[in-house]
């Protein structure tokens, strides 16, 4: 199914590439957008996780006697997965994801500061969350939304600079334009909801399932929430923010950013993992 929607996603984005470049540059532009799309499907499909992985000066952990590395292994058996790459962050906000595109290719990424803050039972939770995502093939999906989410962003200020900066010899109208280069960020907001907000709730359960620990779960959630109102992930993108374990973004929620929040409330993921604890005994 994860498959599927990310089928999806990419024709979106060549569509959308298409569409704009037709709109500014007639055929050639739309034959352009069309190659621009293409290679751009292919970087996100095959490139993108190495991409969010750079871009948070993620680590490769090579040392076996690690402690993220080594509850890793120990979760993997019990999951049925291939052993993922594991990545520290150097930041000291507390944090998580998972990217890559499939159980071959996949990697497990948290910051110095989550070791510091968290038990080991409370960090095997994080990890059994990110390892859900992993089986369920979320972080696909996670990861090609980052970068069609990117990829609007620039759409938008191309069109905002088309609108205030280019001419109107072809006809183009820069009151469109401005609409649409409004329009798509916030398209781009539903997709990361739609995409994330589901699934936390899922992975959330599998983690639960797969430690047999609910109230480990539920305590790092809390730890971590309470931190990420305090600061957040250095670098912390908004195309970036529905593949974190909690949303970076936290602390700068308002009422109006709840209706495209990536993320459930900690408070109502913490109450489903209450009601869990029952169908676990």
């Amino acid at each position: 199914m994860e498959q599927i929607k990310t089928i999806i996603l990419l024709t979106f984005l060549t569509l959308l590439f298409v569409f704009v470049g037709t709109y500014l540059g007639g055929s050639n532009g739309a034959l352009i957008a069309f190659l621009l799309a293409g290679g751009m499907n292919f970087y996100a499909y095959y490139y993108s996780d190495k991409q969010v992985l750079a871009h948070y000066n993620a680590v490769l952990v090579q040392d076996k006697n690690h402690i993220v590395y080594k509850i890793v292994q120990k979760l993997i058996y019990k999951s049925n997965l291939p052993m993922p790459k594991v990545y520290i962050i150097p930041d000291s906000v507390p944090n998580a994801f998972a990217t890559g595109r499939d159980h071959e290719n996949a990697a497990v990424a948290v910051t110095q500061g989550l070791i510091e803050l968290l038990n080991e039972k409370e960090i095997e939770a994080v990890i059994a969350h990110e390892l859900s995502h992993i089986k369920h093939y979320d972080i696909l999906i996670g990861t090609v939304a980052a970068t069609l989410a990117g990829a609007i962003a620039i759409i938008a200020n191309m069109l905002q600079f088309s609108a205030f900066f280019g001419d109107n010899r072809r006809g183009v109208n820069p009151v469109v334009m401005i609409v649409l280069s409004i329009l798509l960020p916030i398209a781009a907001g539903i997709i990361q909801m739609t995409v994330s907000r589901n699934r936390e709730y899922l992975a959330d359960a599998g983690a639960a399932r797969l430690t047999g620990d609910v109230k480990a779960l539920q305590s790092a959630l809390s730890k971590l929430e309470s931190y990420a109102k305090r600061g957040e992930v250095y670098n912390a993108t908004e195309q970036t923010a529905h593949m974190f374990i909690i949303n970076p973004f936290s602390g700068h929620q308002t009422r109006f950013s709840d209706l495209f929040r990536t993320h459930p409330t900690t408070a109502d993921r913490i109450a489903a993992l209450e009601e869990l604890k029952y169908d676990l005994h």
